[in-house]
């Protein structure tokens, strides 16, 4: 990313300076509401941001924009660890909307994401409909749900019992739940693998954030003295002229087995003097849905979650396998980042893949964004075919890439950025 500022309409982008960082947090906190955060928060974001990957617009003295990338690697389907640009802390100053501000950030973030050579881009937004005309879309979506305790039980697999459960303070054994996280990393398109100082994020606990519920509180879950899941949440403890009826806030859950995951969740809906569990950014596909007794009072919500950008088209292709074989061109459309745009054949199988310029007839056209969605294996190209967003030039050709394009476990974003 290149030093010097970029003038435009009396405005300055430049690289984030270390003397500028207060300023820069402090425009960002405004434009999420204005609400201080604790300082254990903004000191760990600190840490973690790259100077040198962030971006702010300046008038004069004044920070109006904000926007900055860690450096990431992203499981994609096959199992790959793929470098991609976590797109982080994006605002703009209220009062310089509509000035372009947004836009020469995003093309500047872009251009030097691709001069480092990272195949993707990607982000989850506080504002979905802003990020689709700069090339995203949204590739991976969680469940949210307020499952009813007193009235939903849990049926569970063989060797559930066989699980040992203790709690633990969950900042004592950071080590031991990374290396769950780290074995599952592999194991689910969308998971980002953690660097060093990424684990505090988990532990992450200041007060403000507990709406009256308790510190956090861990559970391990043990087999033959090795730790194989853990659990994460908070119990708020409520009652009324009935009696008890807390609720359980469920932070994260990552466990290495069927048994182990069981053993969480039966542990979660089990807590004494609670009648709901909500959970929030789950996988689509998670166990648990199947194992309740009654679905409809577990509330069950679906939003968008990872937005994915393909930077590069032929890396990001390649980068990942195709569970069937496909040969297709796809005629790209990329008004944002035109060096993309073209015919590209692809061809890959659950093995490996290629994916070069050609000049040969296209059997799909799309945009970017459509590929971006589909990218990860969770959105259906049939499905965006239908809804207008791609269109059939051969016959099949649609199916064929559908189906080679399919993840057989659901992509899923762990965690926020």
């Amino acid at each position: 990313m290149a030093n010097q500022g970029a003038h435009h309409d009396g405005l300055e982008l430049r690289t984030l300076r270390r003397d500028e960082w207060d300023i820069w947090y402090d425009t960002l906190v405004r434009a999420f509401g204005g609400v201080p955060e604790a300082a254990e928060e903004r000191e760990l974001w600190n840490s973690l941001i790259s100077y040198d990957r962030s971006l702010g617009t300046w008038d004069g003295d004044a920070c109006v924009g904000t926007t900055g990338t860690f450096p990431f690697r992203l499981t994609v389907p096959g199992g790959a660890s793929v470098p991609a640009a976590g797109v982080t802390m994006v605002s703009v100053a209220a009062t310089h909307r509509r000035r372009g501000v947004l836009t020469s950030m995003m093309r500047r973030q872009l251009d030097d994401v691709r001069d480092r050579g990272w195949p993707l881009a990607v982000l989850t937004a506080s504002e979905p409909a802003i990020y689709g005309r700069f090339g995203y879309g949204v590739g991976t979506y969680q469940v949210s749900a307020e499952i009813d305790t007193s009235r939903v039980t849990l049926s569970v697999p063989p060797g559930t019992d066989d699980v040992r459960l203790r709690y633990a303070v969950a900042a004592d054994v950071l080590d031991v739940c990374e290396a769950v996280y780290a074995r599952r990393v592999a194991a689910r398109p969308g998971m980002v693998a953690r660097l060093p100082g990424w684990e505090r994020v988990g532990v992450l606990d200041p007060e403000s954030e507990r709406e009256g519920a308790s510190p956090l509180q861990c559970v391990l879950a043990e087999r033959g003295g090795e730790v194989v899941g853990w659990a994460r949440f908070r119990v708020k403890p409520e009652w009324d002229a009935g009696g008890p009826r807390g609720a359980v806030h469920l932070r994260d859950l990552q466990a290495l087995d069927p048994a182990a995951e069981a053993a969480l969740w039966r542990l979660l809906f089990g807590i004494d003097l609670t009648s709901t569990v909500r959970v929030w950014s789950r996988p689509v596909d998670e166990a648990w849905q199947h194992q309740v007794s009654d679905l409809r009072r577990c509330a069950v919500r679906v939003k968008d979650s990872l937005h994915v950008r393909l930077v590069d088209v032929g890396a990001a292709l390649e980068a990942r396998t195709y569970q069937t074989p496909v040969d297709v061109v796809f005629e790209v459309e990329d008004a944002f980042c035109p060096w993309n745009s073209g015919r590209w054949r692809l061809s890959g199988d659950s093995k490996g893949a290629s994916c070069a310029r050609t000049r040969d007839q296209a059997d799909l056209a799309l945009s970017v964004r459509e590929l971006g969605a589909a990218y990860l294996g969770g959105v259906n190209l049939v499905a965006l075919g239908a809804a207008g967003r791609v269109r059939e030039a051969r016959t099949g050709a649609l199916a064929e890439a559908s189906v080679g394009f399919a993840s057989a476990v659901a992509p899923w974003l762990p965690h926020g950025f």
